[in-house]
């Protein structure tokens, strides 16, 4: 796996709760097993409910670097992931299980924290470590926080202006319906004074 790729574990887990909601998917063992992309990682084997504090600790800390990123603060966004990274550090190993060249080679690859003592350990540090990529290659403006209220979904901008507001095509297509009628009330209510106006004149 391309280890950029791993700051999508980053926003799988931030993403698990919805604050403006009060929703959280992060409930149960199953739970922590499906923020795994490999179902059958180390990590997803390893969970128990130990881990759900301590992800929902780790999520409240992600979360905080996607919003300062958002806001334009790098340098906290990136304090803030530089304390997740010393705190989990991650553990490099070449692995090359189930990928075969055609010549039936392994293609050898990274895995970060196969050796991690907890699920959460494990999460967190290949989070963190694909944020940091990501964040390293593209910017920290590339981390944002879904503008569509109540949304407020983390994402990673990937596209080519660095335009990204919206977590989702859904919240986009709802944000601009929502400032549409927006406009709209504006609109009828200032027809409406006029109207009101030409009246008593």
């Amino acid at each position: 796996m391309e280890l950029a790729a791993y700051a999508d574990y980053a926003v799988r887990l931030v993403n698990s709760e919805e604050p403006e909601r009060g929703t959280d998917a992060l409930v149960s063992v199953e739970a922590v097993r499906a923020l795994f992309a490999v179902s059958d990682s180390r990590g997803a084997r390893l969970a128990d409910e130990s881990d759900l504090p301590r992800l929902r600790g780790v999520r409240t800390r992600l979360r905080a670097v996607f919003v300062a990123a958002a806001e334009g603060d790098e340098v906290r966004g990136v304090d803030l992931l530089n304390s997740l990274l010393v705190e989990y550090p991650v553990s490099p190993l070449v692995s090359g299980h189930d990928y075969l060249d055609e010549s039936g080679r392994p293609r050898w690859h990274l895995h970060l924290a196969d050796n991690a003592p907890t699920a959460a350990a494990n999460f967190t540090a290949v989070a963190c470590m694909g944020l940091a990529i990501h964040l390293t290659e593209l910017g920290a403006d590339r981390l944002g926080i879904c503008q569509a209220v109540p949304c407020r979904n983390a994402y990673l901008d990937t596209s080519t202006n660095r335009s990204r507001r919206y977590c989702s095509d859904r919240c986009a297509t709802r944000a601009n319906v929502a400032a549409y009628r927006a406009r709209k009330r504006v609109e009828a209510a200032a027809s409406a004074a006029a109207a009101a106006l030409t009246a008593r004149g």
